[in-house]
């Protein structure tokens, strides 16, 4: 039997809340049409996805496994739709999705020439959101940088920048030519909504104030709050009075890839990714990593 998308939906609704009441009320269904939905389900695929009991609801196994897989098929699912009713609309477009520090301009340069009559767009797109803007559909491509929940996706390393530590101006290592994390041990941190995009493996407690994105760390470093962690463009495409950047000399450098959708097929997007390769390639035979910063004059000069 096909998997039903609605019933995966309620599903997923009552795995997130562990309640059915309150996953009743932001579905906006009555409580018993939702636990005959779910049963249905669990009849459909054969096997307990909840075990219900006097200490509330808890997953089973098979219910764990199907939490993991249902995110990106239904994200897959709402982005079919988008691009079905794109194309319905007659649009030629892609949105490419690029996280901070990163030059998107030549290989849009590169593809607006093989394909004139196909609109790009770009937007930039946090830690926290790259993966699932890819699987819905609201980007087509992504500049992104690891680590990555990569479940549905096809990611392709690209290239490698060294990390440097964000410092107040008056910091004791302000200025400096490089500094070790030896140097920064007890230092409050600036901590991202995601634990896991952090570079260091210092303990939680060290951790201070949430930040999401550059601007925000940049303030939160200005006043005094922490320090942090950020790749070199930060110090091409961010400056602040009251901020220093250091290199940190045995900082593990943070890995940029590129990313589609898995069950992204076409033949633009994947004339985009050759278009991204092949500015990658022109950079590399440069040798030079600010030319990349400069964008797509730099490389054209160069080809």
């Amino acid at each position: 039997m096909d998997l039903d998308l609605r019933k995966l939906r309620y599903f997923v609704a009552v795995a997130d809340r562990l309640h059915f009441g309150r996953a009743a009320d932001d579905l906006h269904i009555a409580q018993p049409a939702l636990s005959r939905q779910i049963r249905a389900l669990e009849q459909d695929l054969g096997t307990p996805l909840l075990v219900r009991d006097s200490h509330g609801v808890q997953l089973t196994a098979a219910g764990r496994q199907l939490l993991t897989d249902a995110g990106p098929l239904l994200a897959s699912a709402h982005a079919v739709r988008r691009r079905v009713t794109a194309a319905a609309r007659g649009d030629q477009r892609l949105m490419v999705g690029f996280r901070a520090g990163i030059t998107v301009t030549p290989a849009v340069q590169l593809f607006a020439t093989r394909h004139p009559g196909v609109t790009v767009d770009v937007q930039r797109i946090e830690a926290d959101d790259q993966a699932a803007m890819l699987l819905d559909g609201r980007i087509d491509i992504g500049y992104v940088r690891l680590p990555l929940d990569e479940a549905g996706l096809r990611v392709t390393p690209f290239y490698t920048e060294p990390r440097v530590a964000v410092l107040p101006a008056g910091h004791r290592l302000a200025g400096k030519e490089q500094v070790t994390e030896a140097d920064l041990a007890g230092e409050p941190l600036l901590w991202h909504a995601d634990p896991s995009t952090q570079p260091t493996k210092r303990p939680h407690p060290n951790a201070g104030y949430l930040v999401r994105g550059v601007d925000e760390t940049l303030a939160h470093v200005a006043a005094g709050r922490g320090i942090s962690f950020l790749a070199r463009s930060a110090t091409v495409f961010y400056s602040h009075p009251d901020v220093s950047y250091v290199p940190v000399a045995d900082l593990a450098p943070e890995q940029v890839c590129l990313a589609v959708a898995a069950s992204r097929t076409s033949p633009l997007v994947e004339d985009f990714l050759s278009a991204a390769r092949e500015t990658a390639e022109i950079t590399a035979e440069c040798g030079n990593y600010e030319m990349w910063q400069l964008g797509g004059d730099a490389a054209a000069q160069h080809r």
